[in-house]
């Protein structure tokens, strides 16, 4: 297996992770999850509806079947990791390091899609 390849698999694999624990979380632990939405200033009504596009877009990803459903997977990944950044540290948080780690992982992954899937 060639680097690009490497690189992107364990890129795509901590992204993924992230995102399923992240909704998980979201459909297990509702009131905690609720407490957090409503501490941030957020309507908690999206937590459901949030929890199943994670778990669609990591299908998408995964799977590769259709390039515009993983664009747009990735697309709404990088949004939400950088919109929960940015939450928790105007909330006064800091820079949650699950969110900074997610920012770059999506990053990496697709950065290195490209190279790893050309080279076979």
């Amino acid at each position: 297996m060639k680097l690009n390849k490497i690189l992107y698999w364990v890129a795509t694999a901590i992204m993924c992770l992230i995102f399923l624990f992240s909704a998980w979380m979201y459909l297990t632990k509702y009131d905690m999850v609720k407490g957090f939405y409503e501490a941030l200033g957020f309507p908690y009504w999206v937590i459901y509806p949030l929890a199943v596009a994670k778990i669609l877009g990591v299908v998408a990803i995964i799977s590769r079947m259709s390039n515009l459903l993983k664009e747009w997977a990735y697309a709404g990944f990088f949004f939400d990791a950088l919109l929960a950044t940015a939450a928790h540290y105007y909330a006064g948080h800091g820079i949650v390091g699950l969110s900074l780690l997610a920012l770059v992982v999506i990053v990496l992954s697709r950065f290195f899609e490209d190279r790893a899937f050309a080279e076979s």
